[in-house]
């Protein structure tokens, strides 16, 4: 595979541990807590509801643009959304924003669900319904704005589906086998990394979709090719230790934020 495959293959990935991993605390807190029957029923409910986003989403966006647009619009959403990535983690590293903690999140959720009222109909718990519910489309909506987009650019959704499953499948399997939140997975390296690569694949393809304000309406050429890739990657990377470096303060203690 070429930069661009691989780059492709290891955000989506990486992104896809790191949201599950998130939506299994959601789910694992309240199965435990309240009701796996409900529970589970709210995940599948979110991955239809999820199925149905990503066919939508992925016609609009191949029928409507044509192909230069197509990577100015996409190129502009992953940068904007590498972005916030990139900003979460260079204030986590610097010491202005806490660590994200799993177990924290964990016995928050926990604490939530104990607290919470019984909302029950026809043997369904509503509240652990609707929390699992919430929890998997929103971090899973990320997911496959990620795929999508990531896919689409590239021109190779193979890939970028095939991450994505096996990102999936991964924290579903260890998620299994530990019965708890995964919250030996460095999910801050992991988000700094994702954010790097979405702000240089996002610059990438702005910066390639821009051809179509030119006569030819045809996407501009990189010097170099997919080559540029790393070297946008090692500029994103060495501006955040740059801005690291400049809002270092002692750390704060973890939290769920």
């Amino acid at each position: 595979m070429n930069a661009a495959a691989w780059g492709l293959g290891a955000a989506v990935l990486l992104a896809s541990i790191v949201e599950m991993v998130e939506a299994l605390t959601i789910v694992m807190a309240m199965g435990v807590t309240r009701s796996w029957r409900s529970t589970l029923a709210g995940v599948a409910a979110a991955l239809v509801a999820l199925a149905v986003f990503t066919a939508l989403a992925g016609y609009a966006l191949t029928t409507w643009l044509p192909a230069a647009a197509l990577q100015l619009a996409i190129g502009g959403l992953l940068l904007i959304f590498g972005l916030q990535w990139l900003r979460k983690a260079i204030l986590r590293s610097s010491g202005r924003k806490a660590m994200h903690d799993e177990d924290q999140i964990f016995a928050e959720e926990v604490a939530a669900a104990e607290s919470a009222g019984a909302v029950t109909t026809r043997g369904l718990d509503w509240f652990s319904f609707m929390i699992s519910f919430k929890g998997v489309f929103l971090e899973g909506v990320e997911v496959v704005f990620i795929v999508i987009t990531f896919g689409l650019s590239a021109g190779d959704m193979p890939v970028a589906i095939g991450a994505a499953v096996i990102g999936v499948l991964l924290v579903l399997a260890v998620g299994i086998a530990v019965r708890g939140p995964l919250s030996k997975v460095p999910e801050n390296t992991m988000k700094y990394g994702v954010g790097l690569l979405l702000a240089a694949f996002g610059t990438f393809w702005s910066v390639e979709g821009l051809g179509i304000f030119t006569g030819s309406r045809q996407s501009l050429e990189w010097p170099g090719a997919d080559l540029a890739i790393p070297v946008l990657i090692a500029a994103w990377f060495g501006l955040s230790r740059l801005m690291i470096h400049a809002l270092r303060r002692p750390a704060v203690p973890s939290t769920s934020g």
